[in-house]
């Protein structure tokens, strides 16, 4: 069983950054691919970022050289670093993990979700 909390959102500024965070509540916090997802509103949930046990990073187009997702293996903490923040950018993100043993989209945890707004 693992829970996810996320924390980070809030109110910023175009070109502005926010950092998301999200505990990770569990066993084996190395051995999930931690992701963030975001979903503005009348759009469907899109991947944003993922970071595998090894360390290998991903993310969608419209995020590059813009965003990091990193982590912090001691504290069971996976980070969302949002620099250069666009309108478009605003979102409600959501934390996910999916185990790498057996993980599927049904069996994958989700946090609650923290709202981004990027607005001057």
């Amino acid at each position: 069983q693992v829970e996810l909390a996320e924390s980070g959102g809030g109110l910023a500024q175009p070109g502005g950054s926010l950092r998301l965070s999200c505990g990770f509540l569990g066993n084996m916090f190395s051995m999930h691919i931690m992701g963030w997802y975001r979903q503005a509103p009348g759009k469907e949930r899109e991947l944003v970022a993922l970071i595998n046990p090894g360390g290998g990073t991903t993310y969608v187009d419209s995020v590059k050289g813009r965003f990091t997702i990193s982590r912090d293996i001691p504290k069971n903490t996976v980070y969302l670093q949002m620099n250069s923040l666009k309108p478009e950018d605003t979102a409600v993100y959501y934390c996910n993990a999916r185990s790498v043993f057996g993980g599927s989209p049904s069996s994958d945890s989700w946090g609650q979700g923290t709202q981004v707004t990027v607005s001057s």
